[in-house]
């Protein structure tokens, strides 16, 4: 099939490359010419594990094709996806111009009848946008054509989004149109033929579905951060929680590491914006409300620890920070704890040496040249001089680090560990101290109690 893409970020550049991976003919549309420019050469903007290559194989034969001709896009596909950004707005709703945008476009120059899904995480009702700015294009023009859309809400995760789309759990997809479900199973048939991963679904229900997957996921964080803060008052470890109740087959163990916050381009926007469509229907969605809260607040516990353990005093102090992206396997930073780590380090007085596998390029991007701010090419030299060290993301390489070489290298031997990656007795060996998350009578809570 021939299949158009707009928007080449995380969701639409991965999008594109697996469906021209399994034969269909893509074209990805992007307004920004240097991003195009790039990928026709071969040079990726964003980091995701195996995208590189599938990118690659497929330019080269001729299945994956990039534009940033809008007339162009809307010619080749019969089916167009739109996988543009929704970012905030100020009241914490999502941002929907850039998608409604597309929909306009598609109706400028559409000839032929089309099935326009909505690929981009969307509020509900966000297909009847779509639809009435398609319609007003096509009414400018006084042409009546045929068309459809769709919701078919992206679950990939970052650092994993090429396995989650080849191997997806299930594929939602919004429609009441029999025509577009069965151009819809024609493109997702390559996913499709173990079993039957397509559910199917009216329109809004698909568009709460993404908003309500996320919001879970997000909740069930929350929910053991909060037990993590807990278990530090009570002198319990939320480590031997985590195991009692994963054990649990109706909780399961995904998703309930305590940590200091969640973050990405995901969890933070839609809770927000759904918590914010609940305000819009006159009802108060509390447990999001509180959700959005705790993870706020669980974003300024390492800075409380490593401020605590100073006495409240780190003017002139040097903090090693390993980890900056929001979570392993991406360079994304967007929301990440890092920032609110870092920030709050600069404004107390404290420098930072920082280390990320691959968040370094945006980490120089974001800051520019903030003074407090030294950038290491390897996590050992982000350890030379400084007072104490901090863990914010739970790269693998992080996990079984020299610790002979961190207790000699910290001016104060004291790691505080965001992630909770080591035992404390095995630091304690080596003449650490270990501040983790919800571990135990060792540990202080964020406010210093």
């Amino acid at each position: 099939m021939k299949i158009t893409i707009f928007g080449t970020g995380y969701v639409g550049l991965v999008t594109g490359a697996c469906l021209a991976d399994v034969g269909h003919e893509v074209l990805c549309m992007d307004v920004d010419p240097e991003k195009i420019d790039k990928l026709r050469n071969g040079i990726i903007p964003i980091y995701e594990p195996g995208l590189e290559s599938i990118v690659n194989h497929n330019v080269s034969a001729g299945r994956l094709l990039f534009s940033t001709d809008t007339q162009e896009a809307v010619a080749h596909g019969e089916v167009q996806f739109i996988a543009v950004g929704t970012p905030p707005d100020e009241d914490g709703s999502a941002d929907l111009q850039y998608v409604l945008a597309v929909a306009r476009s598609i109706g400028q120059y559409m000839t032929g009848y089309k099935v326009v899904v909505d690929k981009s995480t969307v509020p509900v009702g966000t297909a009847d946008k779509v639809a009435g700015a398609l319609r007003a294009e096509l009414d400018k023009r006084g042409e009546e054509l045929d068309f459809d859309v769709v919701s078919n809400p992206e679950f990939l995760k970052e650092g994993a989004a090429v396995a989650d789309f080849m191997k997806p759990d299930r594929i939602i997809v919004g429609t009441d149109s029999d025509k577009a479900e069965g151009i819809l199973r024609e493109v997702y048939y390559p996913f499709n033929r173990n079993h039957d991963r397509m559910i199917f679904m009216d329109v809004r229900s698909a568009e709460l579905t993404k908003y309500a997957a996320n919001a879970m996921l997000a909740t069930k964080i929350s929910f053991m951060n909060e037990v993590s803060n807990l278990a530090e008052r009570l002198g319990a470890d939320i480590e031997s929680v985590r195991r009692g109740i994963g054990s649990d087959p109706r909780i399961g163990y995904h998703f309930i590491y305590p940590g200091c916050g969640y973050g990405g381009s995901c969890f933070p926007k839609d809770v927000t914006a759904l918590s914010r469509t609940a305000r819009d229907c006159d009802y108060e969605a509390r447990l999001l409300n509180a959700v959005e809260a705790v993870n706020m607040a669980q974003k300024h516990v390492l800075f409380d620890k490593v401020s605590h353990y100073f006495g409240g005093d780190l003017e002139g102090k040097t903090i090693a920070l390993w980890g900056l992206a929001f979570k392993p396997n991406t360079d994304d930073m967007r929301e990440a704890s890092s920032r609110v780590l870092m920030e709050s380090l600069w404004k107390a007085g404290a420098k930072v040496q920082a280390y990320d596998p691959e968040a370094m390029k945006e980490t120089q991007r974001i800051y520019g040249e903030e003074p407090g701010l030294q950038l290491c090419g390897t996590k050992e030299q982000a350890l030379k001089g400084a007072d104490a060290l901090v863990i914010c993301t739970e790269w693998k390489e992080f996990r079984l680090p020299d610790f002979e070489v961190i207790s000699e290298a910290l001016s104060h031997p004291v790691v505080f560990d965001g992630r909770n990656l080591y035992e404390p007795e095995m630091l304690e060996r080596h003449g650490l101290i270990y501040y983790a998350i919800g571990r135990g009578r060792n540990q202080f809570s964020a406010t210093g109690s």
